[in-house]
């Protein structure tokens, strides 16, 4: 995140800066004025940022999703700290969360994260996100298929498309439904950050998707539920010790 981004040099051209911040002002508009909104102590310690930064820690201590990614961050040279690289705040709409490249910081909208589960979902779902920014250099604001890609992975890769989530959402098992899942989760996400039709946004996606769709990393497989991030985990662990070793 933050150490990827200084590690590269200098920042986005001034055009691709005003780009950057057109989008986050979409997203999260109140960051544009001081980074973060600006909230009194009372506020803060009672309501939702209390709540919000709880469920973080619970978060970042525990889900087997967010653990894999903390450890593939470090090993590939970002490592991630939690008072810098994530921010709750209040947010428009029904935005949940966002990475905000222009900082390698991720966004929780602590007004809209309902609980644990859904916080969970969207630490995993940004993490990705900002690994992504980590290995390679994603033109988020310039290069549509970027974005695209990243949020195919976000979506296949975070749980999102869980057989538990699609069935609260009453969406049911037709043929190839988890691909039909990503794909839909994925344009949704890019309309959300970007004013264009969701015409150019499905023809992104497709675009990418297979390629994008079976790159697993760092998981290594697709991570249907929590025992199968676990295992990931543990193989993660394991590869990492062999490297090691050699």
């Amino acid at each position: 995140m933050a150490g990827a981004a200084e590690e590269r040099g200098p920042g986005p051209a001034e055009g691709e800066q005003r780009q950057e911040q057109h989008v986050a002002c979409q997203v999260f508009p109140e960051r544009l004025a001081e980074g973060k909104p600006g909230q009194g102590f009372l506020s803060s310690f009672f309501t939702n940022n209390q709540k919000c930064q709880l469920m973080l820690l619970k978060t970042l201590e525990t889900n087997p999703y967010v653990k894999l990614l903390l450890d593939a961050m470090k090993h590939s040279g970002c490592a991630v700290n939690k008072e810098r690289h994530f921010s709750c705040e209040d947010c428009n709409g029904n935005v949940s969360g966002g990475f905000d490249a222009s900082t390698s910081q991720i966004v929780l909208c602590q007004n809209n994260i309902r609980n644990q589960s859904h916080m969970n979902r969207v630490v995993t779902h940004e993490l990705i996100h900002a690994f992504d920014h980590c290995r390679a250099h994603v033109n988020w604001f310039t290069d549509l298929r970027h974005l695209a890609c990243s949020e195919v992975r976000a979506a296949n890769l975070s749980g999102d498309c869980s057989l538990v989530n699609e069935i609260f959402r009453l969406h049911f098992g037709l043929k190839q439904h988890h691909q039909t899942c990503v794909r839909d989760r994925a344009i949704l996400s890019i309309l959300a950050v970007r004013n264009i039709s969701k015409e150019v946004a499905q023809k992104a996606v497709d675009e990418v998707f297979e390629s994008c769709f079976n790159d697993h990393e760092p998981f290594g497989r697709i991570p249907h539920n929590k025992t199968y991030a676990r295992y990931a985990h543990r193989d993660f662990q394991n590869r990492d010790r062999y490297y090691a070793n050699i």
